[in-house]
């Protein structure tokens, strides 16, 4: 038989520069060196060229880490019996831990941690505090929703016709 999904989020770390972004800022960068290296060069300072496509690549690198990094990501889904959290990591690493979902408690201080019957995992280290605090809520909500079921009974039907 198959379980009911209560909640279900995908969390992954934000990135205000899109590629496009990106692009555009390397463009600048470049453009903003050359008119500064290039009247150095000609006038014999010639290493300072140099020093200026070293801050391009250093730039270059320093933003490919990053996107990198953005491709970590967590998954939460809620059912009737438990709260299955996988993670990938940038690298493709996958890991998962299953909590049972009637113990289960949250915990929101700087960390988000949530634990059941002794076992604990710390979600969304990569969230921003309000971010982390909807999430928080939104489980919460769900928790409860799974905890205090509400049944329709046939007599109940009768009684609404």
């Amino acid at each position: 038989m198959a379980e009911t999904v209560h909640f279900s989020t995908l969390l992954r770390p934000h990135r205000s520069l899109s590629p496009v972004g990106f692009k555009w800022l390397i463009r600048m960068v470049i453009l903003a060196n050359l008119l500064i290296g290039l009247p150095m060069y000609l006038l014999g300072a010639w290493p300072i060229a140099g020093f200026c496509g070293l801050d391009v690549a250093l730039l270059w690198w320093l933003f490919d880490r990053n996107y990198f990094d953005a491709r970590r990501s967590e998954t939460l889904t809620l059912t009737d019996r438990e709260l299955v959290v996988v993670r990938v990591a940038p690298d493709g690493e996958r890991e998962e831990h299953r909590l049972e979902a009637y113990w289960l408690k949250l915990h929101l201080g700087e960390r988000l941690v949530l634990s059941s019957r002794g076992n604990r995992v710390i979600v969304g280290r990569f969230l921003a505090p309000a971010a982390k605090a909807k999430v928080a809520d939104e489980l919460k909500a769900a928790l409860a929703a799974l905890r205090a079921p509400t049944y329709q009974h046939a007599w109940d039907r009768e009684e609404k016709e």
